[in-house]
This record gives structure tokens, sequence and C-alpha cells, in this order.
């Protein structure tokens, strides 16, 4: 994984609570076991119409949000079933930073065990991103290092995270990468017990 310390990106407003992990990824999408390709899926029955068409009405197929790398939601994001496919779909997509007013537990793990940020902010504050996410070309610097989202009309707000999910984003490490921190001290272990 790319390591998380200064994001400036593009910013999407999907506009809606509740966005559980069906949504996200849809269950039929759900038979591949590599992490890859999942981004073409992501909130397929939203983006495409019956006929595989995409909706020009699904906010994230307006032509200003193309390229966009900070998804802004509503509250509840990534709700329902734990499957990890969701934050591979949403990375795999080209979201690296996703701001909301609340999380489900599991996926807002899960964002951190696959790279993404997942910022943690007011429903006022969200709102106010929304807002401005509706004029073309708005962007946010997120700065995990100092934990600020900011944008270049003085709007700013500040997160909070934990210190191991942090270190495990500005270090661009998984679960693996964290253990293989431990090399020596695990290669010790093992020469001493044999």
């Amino acid at each position: 994984m790319e390591p998380l310390r200064i994001h400036q990106g593009l910013v999407c407003p999907l506009d809606r609570t509740n966005v559980d992990t069906d949504q996200i990824i849809p269950k039929q999408f759900l038979k591949r076991i590599e992490r890859s390709g999942f981004g073409q899926f992501l909130f397929y029955n939203w983006r495409f119409d019956d006929n595989g068409n995409p909706n020009p009405d699904f906010v994230i197929n307006a032509p200003q949000y193309k390229g966009a790398s900070i998804l802004v939601a509503g509250e509840n994001f990534g709700c329902g079933s734990s499957r990890e496919h969701a934050p591979w779909a949403v990375q795999d997509f080209g979201f690296k930073v996703i701001i909301a007013p609340s999380y489900a537990d599991i996926f807002k793990n899960n964002c951190v065990k696959n790279g993404i940020l997942a910022v943690q902010a007011s429903e006022e504050q969200v709102q106010t991103i929304m807002e401005k996410a509706q004029s073309e070309g708005y962007s946010l610097t997120v700065n995990l290092e100092d934990q600020v989202v900011s944008d270049n009309d003085g709007f700013e707000i500040r997160f909070d995270i934990a210190p191991y999910p942090k270190e495990m984003l500005l270090n661009g490490w998984d679960e693996i990468g964290v253990t293989l921190t431990y090399e020596d001290k695990i290669k010790e272990y093992e020469l001493a017990r044999a």
C-alpha cells in the first residue's frame, strides 16, 4: 500500500445516509478473490440502469466529479455486512479518503487495512463540504499527520484518529506490513526455539 500523509483531491458528494456494503459493491460481484478489479462495480445499482448504461442522474457519473479521490457521504456509511470487498471497490475506483459523520465499525477498520482514510466529521461540517462540492473543481487537502482537512477558502476541520491506524496509513502498512516491522525479533525468537 502507498503511504498516505497529505492528500489533495477533487471531492465527490454522495448525499445519502445508511449506504450499506451491498450498495457499495453488490453481492453478484463478490466472486473474485484478488483485491483489484472491483472499482468498476462500485455503486453498480446506482451508477447503471437495467441495461448497463451509465445513469446520468447519479452523482459519481457527473463529468465534474470524474477523477474525484475524496468521497463525502452521509451518516452510517458502510453499514450492513462485513465484506472487505466494499473498501476494495472504493479504493479501486480511485477514492483515497472518505468523509462522513459516522461509519460502521467493521467498514471503517477495513478501510484502514486497505489504505483508505475514513475521516469522521460532524453533520454540519459534512453538509458544508457537500454544498461546497456542488461547485465544479472543489477540492480538499487532507493532512493526516496534522489531522486536518482544509480547502483554499479557509474552511478547516480537525479530526481524530487513533495512533495505530494513523501509523498504518502514514506508513502504507497493512497488518502483514505491521508484522514485518518486527521481522528481526521474529527471527530472533525462531532462532532461540531452534
